[in-house]
């Protein structure tokens, strides 16, 4: 049976996240800001939810329409077919979003989107779901614009850049999935040296790891939809261990990463045990300004302090033509990425960036910087 699918996605990534569906063979597919729509089977479901490096979460659509007033969205959620999907015996959660709706309180619409679905189940089976605030077995999304809903079943549960592995973190980390879309948009490729000089956690590190190993993202985690009704646990399992078996043997796979912070060190290391990774990557302690290249060529991908504590900015402004000094001197050849919120760095830094790609770190307005260093031709001219 064709089901249709909306993954969410960090925005600026839509058109990796395309990218990736279409070589999932998902059909009918469709951009749109901070995701994309498509069709495909419970097969398609679970293989994107177990190898997406992009996507947020999937949602599995069950209704649409147009409504004037919230009763029209209540009976919308009456009148949908919920016991196909789950029991009265699991428990609910139901949230709402909109953009441009007319409604006067989502949080209203919200509880009787709840009593809608409760309301199904008693006159079906004289029983309701229980609510559960916490850790609910069925999610449901409602979504809203101007003069039209979306009922969704969340198929992902935890977000899927949750990928299990990072059990320690720096402040203000970099999300699994955002990470790995600026790798994919680096045009980085397995063989290829990668470097973050400044790595934090290890986010972008583990997620070149994992793709130089071919690793599925989602392989160490569950899934919502494992507790539908109509999950088919044996198309599951052949799908996972189809997975298992295309994934690499761990040895170094000329990823490198430091830090000037000797605990962020520790954490990465920590993060690297468990992914499985401690053996594909080279850790160090340094600073940016005296860290030289590791290879002829490679690229460096890098998410650099923001500076928004008062007196950050103040120094990074002068780090900034540090920065640019050693990879001026120590990187020429590399193709260089910073994701960064200060729209000021590429000038401070005195290099013109070859392109400029707007994404959002959370919520944080960014730019991903691509800068190749190549001897005397990107230096800004100063004025």
């Amino acid at each position: 049976m064709s089901l249709r699918f909306f993954a969410t996605c960090p925005r600026g990534l839509e058109e990796v996240l395309v990218d990736e569906l279409t070589q999932l063979k998902a059909k009918d597919i469709m951009q749109t800001d901070g995701g994309v729509s498509f069709t495909g089977t419970n097969e398609l479901l679970y293989r994107v939810n177990l190898s997406s490096r992009i996507a947020t979460r999937i949602l599995v659509l069950i209704k649409e329409g147009f409504y004037k007033k919230e009763d029209d969205l209540y009976k919308a959620a009456l009148f949908s077919d919920w016991d196909h999907w789950f029991t009265e015996n699991q428990s609910i959660k139901v949230s709402t979003s909109a953009i441009y709706a007319p409604l006067k309180s989502l949080d209203f619409i919200t509880l009787r989107i709840k009593d809608a679905v409760c309301d199904f189940f008693r006159k079906k089976t004289n029983k309701r779901p229980n609510v559960a605030i916490r850790d609910p077995d069925i999610k449901i999304h409602l979504f809203l614009n101007k003069n039209q809903y979306s009922l969704y079943l969340d198929a992902s549960g935890a977000p899927l850049y949750q990928r299990g592995y990072r059990a320690n973190s720096v402040q203000a980390p970099i999300r699994e999935n955002l990470a790995a879309g600026i790798i994919a948009l680096s045009g980085w490729q397995p063989g290829e040296a990668l470097l973050d000089p400044m790595c934090g956690s290890g986010t972008f590190l583990i997620e070149a790891a994992l793709i130089a190993k071919n690793k599925a993202p989602g392989l160490d985690r569950n899934f919502s939809f494992m507790a539908w009704k109509n999950f088919d646990a044996q198309l599951f399992n052949n799908i996972k261990t189809e997975y298992l078996t295309q994934v690499k043997v761990s040895r170094f796979m000329n990823i490198y990463g430091s830090d000037r912070d000797m605990s962020a060190v520790r954490i990465s290391k920590k993060n690297l045990a468990l992914a499985d990774l401690d053996d594909c990557i080279k850790l160090s302690c340094a600073e940016f300004a005296e860290i030289k290249a590791p290879e002829k060529m490679g690229v460096m991908i890098t998410n650099p302090p923001y500076g928004e504590r008062i007196g950050e900015n103040e120094s990074l402004n002068l780090e900034y033509p540090e920065w640019a000094r050693q990879l001026k001197t120590a990187f020429t050849g590399w193709r260089t990425y910073f994701l960064t919120n200060d729209f000021k760095m590429p000038k401070l830094m005195r290099l013109s960036p070859s392109k400029k790609t707007p994404l959002y770190n959370g919520a944080l307005d960014c730019r991903l910087f691509e800068i190749t260093i190549v001897a005397g031709s990107n230096r800004k001219k100063i004025t």
